[in-house]
């Protein structure tokens, strides 16, 4: 064997493709796994250290930072925005039809925080840097700072500031171009290409650590910087403006409401004072901007021209925006609201909610529910979830925003009378004109019976009543659950057919007066941004041309809504110049609008071909879904592969013994996307669209070829698998052989490890990991043959070379961490035997590191070998002793030797997993 000395990328990468070439030779042989046997065998040797791996993974940390900024960059452009921007007054060809085009949202975007802060402060700012078109990647520190509710808040906050800002220069473009084309129409614009929103701090779907005053306490926040940005938009247009002072003072009272209301309210006398300062009238009170914006747009009538853009302009803004940074959405499930309508009707208890005697009972409560008034002691003594949102939202529209609707969410809802049952409490606290209730259909079963669920639900007079009172119906289509538990592939078109389901309840039931909001949360496992070839088909993946048309042929006005999910989705925003070119990006591709005479798509009219397709794919997945063998292998290490990047908790408690059945179900969706990419294969996208087109490839692919939705398929599977390795999985299930530890040691070639090789190998006779790592990379490769057939038949129509350097530095970032994983576990083997406590014993924990619960294990050891202990010189005692000679010394060694090092290799691993990610597009 070479010496991998020096450790270098070059000097891996160049081994690696040596090693790829014995394939040819021997099939079964493992590349991925022999450099890490190699690097392994001279870490231990004390050829290579520790501080050796960090500085190469310090490289490879700074080149797929580079990476994730070139992919951003490549996305939106930004050295284009200009060029973008001075477009928009093209192809208008009146001015009625230049306002018409802009007045309404091309895109509502909505920040949200799911857990994908992967990356540090530090690394988003270079990555962001980088892709604006500013200085290259440098190498930073890797400090993590703990991810709370908090410090998600203040990032969707930062991101939509700047949002904000890039909206504002599209509307002064607008203007701009109005007043030079249609000099005596323009004033009367009021454009609202884009709308914002958030659920940080109002999601309670599977979270209990949010207080109801939190989510005040958010909203009084964002208020008070809204109203500061206002006052200084302003100031800069007129600073001795007479509103200028109503603004401010009104953002001095919110910020000291805000103040209040973020510290613990728990004291009655201490929320009663916070309340009644909150909810007092004054002069400084400022609930509704709409004077506001009537005085500065009547300002601008008679303004010189710049002025009245800057006028109008900030008039805009606040019309879209309201008292706040964006509009918000609250979530609740499904659940919650059925548990809390069940007490409004007699025999509730034992009430078939999905019955026609449920839905007649819920018909006669909304038909009769009279508005009841309440105030904050209101919201102290509910106990219910969802009542208490409902009166936290009446709360906020009382007393901080009258005008802005408010979103509520619910999860896992799968009848009609979950929304008539919103309905109802919307309607008790007065606020249903304000409230747009927004069923979300994510799970398989709600996929499958959303179409039947809509036209239920919009036949329902109390519904109509209401959509029309709001104009809009609304819905959320969502990936996360859908793309786990679907496929990704199968979820998008089932999410499209359900939209266009919606389409033909709407127009079935005479509704295409209002407009259809359709909300869709991506997740997929390339990313949380969708789809990752380009923004168009970002865009284009969860709200397809397709679904488009289908509303537009009904006159039906679209109004799509797609989420920015976290870290990932907020660097679109991080600087203003990414910002700008997002934005404009988007507004070039005009999702909200589409050609009703576009011809039919053949994806959609071989239906004999597709829908058998989507069939198969969806049978293929979910058959992995069901194996235990898939389920064993996504589990196998937890969530250790992965750093928290989150506030939400990743995984539901489970106790050590449940780790080897640990379900799927107690993995979270973004972490189980993320643990897929770590093990090398997203098979939630790949799998199963070689095996659907199994005996009938050449009808199949000619449909793919000659379909946009086809190809757009077939780009997502591409982009994928060529960041994909079967290798690669079934080198993790090496480590669990109890026969590669046995042989290691042969023939004295490692006489130092023989000890420790011999322990593992014991353990690990009746590990069952690697049988599964084997099963499932078999099952992988045989589905991956006849992927490769159906390549060949549909040919690549954006070949991207250079992957095949990242698919390498993938490669080395997985040998690498192998070898650590290796020395995790000799280490662990090695400590000396501690006795058992606190029901832990020393098998538990080598369990904790094999399953990569490193924090634990290492809690539990350093209880065993403690760093400080007591010694006889730290008493004051008058008789001289000599026991003991030493203290317990011994301790500090193998802190050193074992201890540390296993801690040491697992932060290594962790920042390999943010490099792959990186490389991958995005955490999830």
């Amino acid at each position: 064997m070479p010496g991998l000395q020096p450790l270098t990328f070059a000097t891996l990468t160049h081994r690696l493709r040596d090693l790829h070439q014995r394939t040819q030779d021997t099939p079964l042989f493992n590349p991925v796994f022999q450099l890490a046997h190699d690097l392994s065998r001279e870490l231990e040797a004390g050829e290579l250290s520790l501080d050796d791996f960090a500085t190469l993974i310090a490289e490879l940390e700074t080149r797929s930072l580079e990476a994730r900024a070139d992919r951003m960059c490549d996305l939106v452009t930004p050295k284009s925005t200009a060029k973008r921007m001075a477009g928009f007054c093209t192809g208008a060809s009146d001015f009625e039809a230049f306002r018409e085009r802009w007045s309404h949202p091309q895109l509502h975007v909505v920040f949200t925080a799911h857990p994908t802060f992967l990356l540090t402060p530090a690394q988003t700012d270079v990555v962001a840097e980088a892709a604006s078109g500013g200085d290259a990647v440098a190498p930073v520190e890797a400090g993590r700072p703990e991810i709370t509710l908090r410090y998600e808040h203040s990032r969707a906050m930062a991101a939509m500031a700047n949002a904000q800002d890039a909206r504002d220069a599209i509307n002064t473009s607008l203007f701009e171009c109005a007043a030079s084309e249609w000099p005596d129409q323009w004033r009367s614009l009021e454009p609202l290409p884009f709308r914002f929103a958030s659920w940080v701090g109002y999601d309670m779907d599977g979270r209990t650590d949010i207080k109801w005053y939190t989510s005040i306490s958010f909203r009084l926040a964002e208020k008070a910087q809204r109203l500061e940005r206002y006052a200084d938009q302003l100031a800069q247009i007129d600073a001795s403006h007479s509103l200028v002072d109503r603004l401010r003072k009104a953002q001095k009272r919110t910020e000291a409401s805000a103040d209040e209301f973020a510290g613990d309210l728990s004291d009655r006398a201490d929320l009663s004072a916070a309340a009644n300062r909150l909810t007092a009238d004054g002069d400084d009170k400022l609930l509704s901007l709409r004077p506001v914006i009537e005085a500065l747009e009547e300002e601008a009538l008679s303004a010189e021209q710049e002025r009245a853009i800057a006028l109008k302009g900030l008039a805009a803004a606040m019309r879209a925006d309201g008292l706040g940074m964006g509009l918000i959405h609250f979530r609740v499930n499904a659940k919650q609201l059925h548990n809390a309508i069940r007490s409004r009707i007699d025999g509730g208890a034992d009430l078939d909610l999905g019955s026609q005697g449920a839905i007649g009972a819920l018909r006669d409560l909304l038909k009769n529910a009279e508005p009841l008034s309440a105030n904050f002691a209101s919201l102290a003594v509910e106990s219910s979830t969802a009542v208490r949102q409902f009166l936290a939202m009446a709360q906020m529209l009382k007393h901080i925003d009258a005008d802005a609707p408010i979103r509520m969410l619910v999860a896992e809802c799968e009848q009609p009378a979950t929304v008539l049952a919103a309905l109802y409490f919307a309607k008790l606290f007065g606020i249903e004109d304000k409230v747009d209730v927004s069923p979300l259909f994510e799970t398989e079963t709600a996929l499958e019976h959303g179409g039947r669920f809509l036209d239920a639900l919009l036949a329902e007079e109390a519904f109509q009543d209401y959509a029309r009172k709001r104009g809009r119906v609304a819905i959320q289509t969502g990936f996360s659950d859908a793309g786990r538990f679907v496929g990704q592939i199968p979820a998008s078109l089932a999410i499209e057919r359900l939209q266009g389901r919606l389409s033909d309840a709407m127009a079935a039931n005479d509704m295409t007066d209002v407009a259809a909001l359709v909300f869709n949360t991506h997740g997929e496992g390339m990313g949380r941004g969708a789809h990752p070839a380009s923004f168009k088909d970002r865009l284009e993946w969860p709200m397809s041309p397709w679904a488009r048309r289908r509303f537009a042929r009904a006159g039906i006005r679209l109004e799509p809504e797609a989420s920015f999910q976290g870290g990932d989705g907020y660097l679109f925003f991080s600087t203003p110049e990414l910002a700008r070119a997002t934005l404009s990006t988007i507004a070039e591709l005009a999702p909200a609008d589409t050609d009703p005479e576009a011809p039919t798509d053949p994806f959609y009219r071989r239906t004999d071909l597709s829908l058998d397709f989507y069939r198969a794919v969806k049978d293929h997945q979910q058959d992995h879904l069901a194996s235990r063998t898939y389920s064993r292998a996504v589990t196998a290490f937890g969530l250790g592969l992965l750093d928290s990047t989150g506030s939400r908790v990743s995984r539901r408690q489970s106790d050590l013994s449940a780790d080897r059945e640990m379900s799927l179900r107690q993995i979270r969706a973004i972490p189980h996307n993320a643990i897929l990419q770590q093990l090398g294969y997203p098979v939630n996208i790949i799998a199963g669209i070689g095996s659907a087109a199994e005996g009938n490839y050449d009808d199949i692919a000619e449909l793919l070829r000659e379909s946009p939705r086809g190809r757009q398929i077939m780009r997502l599977v591409r982009a994928s698998n060529a960041l994909a390795s079967i290798k690669t999985v079934a080198a993790y299930g090496e480590l669990f052989n109890s026969a590669y530890w046995a042989s290691r040691p042969y023939r004295g070639t490692e006489d130092h490890l023989a000890n420790a090789c011999e322990s593992l190998a014991e353990y690990l006779i009746q590990d069952d990991r690697n049988g599964v790592f084997r099963r499932l990379a078999s099952r992988l490769r045989v589905d991956g043959l006849k992927l490769h057939r159906l390549f060949d038949l549909v040919p690549d129509e954006e070949p991207h070379p250079e992957r095949e350097q990242v698919r390498r530095t993938i490669g080395v970032l997985q040998s690498l961490r192998l070898a650590l994983l290796q020395h995790m576990f000799l280490k662990a083997v090695s400590v000396p035997a501690f006795s058992r406590a606190n029901d832990i014993s020393r098998r538990d924990v080598l369990e904790m590191v094999f399953t990569l619960r490193i924090d634990e294990a290492l809690a539990q050891m350093r209880r065993a070998f403690p760093a400080s202990y007591p010694e006889t010189g730290d008493f004051a005692m008058e008789e001289d002793a000599q026991y003991p000679r030493e203290g317990g010394e011994g301790y500090d060694a193998i802190r050193r030797d074992f201890i540390d090092p296993i801690e040491d290799a697992h932060a290594l691993s962790l920042r390999i997993s943010t490099a792959i990610a990186n490389l991958f597009g995005a955490h999830g």
